[in-house]
C-alpha cells in the first residue's frame, strides 16, 4: 500500500523529505536475509523490529528524528500490530516478534520534537481480543501519547512566540 501511495503521489519523499517505516517483520519478497535491507527506491528508512535488539529505544529515536527533523510537518500513523500479539490480540493481522507496549511508549515520548501535524492509530478490532483488552488499552494509551505530543508542542510553540511578542 505504501508503494502504491508513493506512486500517487501521497507521499513526500523527496531528497529532503523521508518517510519513516519502523517495527517492520515481515518480508517484502523472496527468501533471502537480507530482504530487510533499506528500500532506497522510494526514500523509505526503515527500523525491522529486530533493529530495536541491537540499538535500542534510543536508536530507533535517533534514527527517527536524525531523518525527519523537528521542523517539516509530520503525520505519524500507528498501526497497533507493530505490537507482539501477547501485548496487542486484538488486530486483523498479528505477527509474532513485534516490540512492547513499553518500548512504543518510550519510542514515542522520544520523538516528541517532530511536527506533529496529525495521527492515527490503525487495525484495532475489538472482535479479536479477549476480556483482557489489552489491545484497546495499547491503543489507548498511544493515542494519548500522540496527543500530548501535539499540545506540549503547541504550547511551546505559543511561548516563543509570546516572548517573542515581549522582545518586539
Amino acid at each position: 500500500m505504501f508503494w502504491m501511495a508513493d506512486q500517487e503521489g501521497l507521499l513526500s519523499n523527496s531528497s529532503i523529505e523521508k518517510s519513516v517505516h519502523a517495527g517492520l517483520r515481515t518480508r517484502l519478497t523472496g527468501d533471502d536475509l537480507n530482504d530487510h535491507a533499506e528500500d532506497d527506491a522510494q526514500g523509505w528508512v526503515r527500523f525491522s523490529a529486530d533493529d530495536i535488539d541491537e540499538i535500542g529505544t534510543a536508536g530507533i529515536v535517533d534514527g527517527i528524528m536524525k531523518t525527519l527533523g523537528v521542523e517539516d510537518p509530520v503525520y505519524l500513523s500507528i498501526d497497533i500490530d507493530v505490537l507482539d500479539p501477547a501485548f496487542a490480540p486484538g488486530t486483523g493481522t498479528p505477527e509474532p516478534g513485534g516490540w512492547t507496549t513499553r518500548e512504543l511508549i518510550r519510542i514515542l515520548r522520544g520523538v516528541e520534537g517532530l511536527n506533529l501535524v496529525g495521527a492515527d492509530v490503525v487495525e484495532v478490532s475489538p472482535a479479536y481480543q479477549n476480556n483482557g483488552e489489552e489491545t484497546a488499552l495499547a491503543a489507548a494509551q498511544v493515542a494519548y501519547e500522540l496527543l500530548s505530543s501535539m499540545v506540549k508542542k503547541g504550547l511551546e510553540r505559543l511561548g516563543k512566540e509570546a516572548s517573542h511578542k515581549d522582545e518586539l
